[in-house]
């Protein structure tokens, strides 16, 4: 091994590397690996990213490790296994709902403008409305579903009524 080597083996040992360095360093060929064996690009980057996180989250073990590269690599192939597995299960899951006949199924007629509004409410708001105006639930089965106090349910759906009176320009009198 030369001098340089050494020096430069010695500075950037493993232990020695900040998390940035180490990522700047390693991204591109995890990605890489993760991107061969999903063959999708964008599924390359998701791994990648939740493997680094993972790496992330445990760097003063991972950083004392021999071959930290290693790790998250591994890291990154066992989420791109058992994506390529949940994507195998998924088709064959739609293998055997195409098989099946179905009735068609469309929404009823529906006024587009009440859920086009009722989807521009804030989002806890907007769900209450929906299962209460589209199910028919309860305020009960409303917070059982929604893991809410009936309290807190009850407050949405007067919150979102009001906003959607305001929306829809509803007066008092219902029109």
């Amino acid at each position: 091994m030369s001098r340089e080597s050494r020096e430069v083996s010695d500075v950037e040992t493993p232990s020695a590397l900040d998390f940035d360095s180490f990522y700047r360093r390693e991204y591109r060929a995890v990605r890489a690996v993760a991107w061969a064996l999903t063959g999708s690009g964008w599924v390359a980057d998701d791994v990648t990213q939740e493997a680094f996180l993972r790496a992330h989250q445990r760097w003063n073990q991972v950083s004392a490790y021999d071959e930290p590269g290693a790790w998250v690599r591994r890291v990154a192939i066992n989420l791109a296994t058992s994506t390529l597995r949940r994507r195998a299960r998924e088709a064959a899951a739609l293998v055997r709902l195409a098989g099946r006949h179905t009735d068609d199924w469309t929404l009823p007629d529906v006024d587009d403008e009440f859920w086009a509004a009722v989807r521009s409410l804030p989002r806890q708001q907007a769900k209450v409305l929906a299962l209460h105006y589209y199910e028919d639930l309860p305020v009960a089965d409303i917070a059982v579903v929604l893991e809410l106090a009936e309290g807190t349910v009850k407050a949405h759906l007067h919150k979102g009524r009001a906003s959607l009176a305001r929306r829809l320009h509803v007066g008092e009198d219902g029109r």
